[in-house]
């Protein structure tokens, strides 16, 4: 973590508002790291046995955790991460596979882990350990559908502008571990799953599409995405998505544990703001739509005007449309950062960071970025025209000229996006 810098309040300088902001964002990241706070959340030791299992970007760290927490139960298990995000987790097995389209990797993993959960009995505890990237590294398609299938639908999903609630209903309308499979398949053994939500509004069934959650859209109307994609979709992708599935009847009762979610990494974010003499503004955890407009809509925010020192922070999970083929490299934070900065214009007082959380913002390659009033002029001064690279979503490009994206490798963590505007009174840049 960023230590935190000493700043005085009238007199804030361009290096002290940088230093402020990636404190912030540490902040919220350290308030979602498993290694400190996940076993307030364990269950009873069991009788018998304990298999961990688990998918998504924290899984290893929280794996981890448990293993350290538990010496004295007989552990074993299995989680996925995405390639990169591996960590030791001492008596249990990390696997790597592909994030956010699934590999064969993805698909061996799912049904290792349903193995490990088939035999186990009433004394025995299954610990289902789940985070934000669970979906594409673990996925085993259902009856009838392909591994190739779920591929070209993942590509046509993360291109789509759809949400992510009705990614995840898709997601597991495709496959035999989601949407409650694994915890079918762990029956009768007692089932508690520890989650950390980088969902808006933390469905829990949504987190890592739900593998140990019974789906509650397994009835649901999936036909406007049919239409949606059309001929693109493989016609038993196509045949399955319009017929309601049903979720295992024998599950009605099940231990869902929300340990880290985007709220808790606010309220952490807004109390370190609050020590560095800036007013927190929580606009809220759950922030969807198009990338661009939101920047826009938050630079109208911004220029509105302040009293004091404040900081606008956000969260939640923004959208990138793409058409066409000419796109560049980006991720929605990153566009976020420089649809921003197109609307304030080189505003004299305020300077913003948006980034993902898990360290990675979709083809940027970074968390997301920084801000400044004089980021649309030195890209000027570079024959770099910001509102151009805007248009072609290729956000992550003309930060990488700047020097200005946030680059922090796997946090092993995901609370969603972190999006923090540092604004100044006029008087304080007149």
């Amino acid at each position: 973590m960023s230590a935190m810098p000493e700043v005085v309040a009238s007199a804030w300088s361009d290096r002290e508002a940088r230093a402020a902001l990636r404190h912030l964002f540490d902040v919220a990241v350290a308030s979602a790291d498993p290694t400190h706070m996940l076993a307030a959340h364990l269950p009873e030791r069991p009788v018998g046995r304990c298999v961990v299992v688990g998918a998504g970007k924290a899984a290893a760290a929280m794996a981890a955790a448990v293993d350290a927490a538990w010496p004295d139960v007989v552990l074993s298990g299995l989680v996925v991460v995405p390639y990169g995000y591996g960590a030791p987790a001492g008596r249990i097995m990390v696997r790597e596979a592909a994030h956010p389209v699934p590999d064969d990797a993805s698909e061996a993993a799912a049904r290792a882990i349903l193995t490990m959960v088939g035999t186990l009995s009433r004394d025995d505890l299954v610990l289902v350990l789940i985070s934000g990237g669970g979906s594409s590294v673990m996925a085993l398609p259902a009856d009838g559908i392909t591994l190739a299938d779920k591929q070209a639908v993942s590509r046509l999903l993360l291109a789509s502008g759809l949400d992510i609630r009705t990614m995840n209903m898709v997601r597991r309308r495709l496959s035999a571990i989601k949407g409650g499979k694994l915890l079918a398949a762990a029956q009768p053994a007692r089932v508690v799953t520890l989650g950390i939500s980088d969902i808006p509004g933390d469905d829990v069934a949504a987190i890592a599409s739900g593998p140990s959650v019974p789906d509650p859209t397994a009835d649901a109307d999936l036909s406007h995405v049919v239409g949606l994609f059309g001929q693109q979709l493989p016609a038993t992708v196509a045949e399955r998505l319009l017929a309601p599935v049903a979720t295992p009847s024998l599950i009605e009762d099940y231990d869902f544990r929300l340990i880290g979610t985007p709220a808790a990494a606010l309220a952490a974010a807004a109390t370190a703001a609050r020590s560095l003499g800036l007013a927190p503004v929580l606009l809220g955890d759950d922030l969807e739509g198009e990338s661009h407009t939101l920047g826009a809509e938050i630079a109208r925010l911004a220029l509105a005007g302040v009293a004091m020192p404040t900081v606008f922070l956000s969260g939640g999970e923004t959208t990138v449309t793409l058409a066409g083929s000419a796109c560049g490299r980006g991720g929605r934070n990153t566009e976020f950062a420089l649809a921003l900065a197109c609307a304030l214009d080189g505003d004299a007082g305020t300077w913003a960071l948006a980034a993902d959380t898990d360290g990675e913002d979709g083809a940027s390659h970074a968390a997301g970025a920084l801000i400044a009033p004089d980021t649309i002029a030195r890209a000027a001064a570079m024959a770099l025209d910001a509102r151009t690279f805007l248009a072609a979503h290729d956000s992550a490009t003309l930060f990488d000229a700047l020097g200005d994206l946030l680059l922090t490798g796997p946090t092993r963590t995901n609370v969603n996006d972190f999006r923090a505007v540092l604004v100044l009174p006029r008087e304080m840049h007149a």
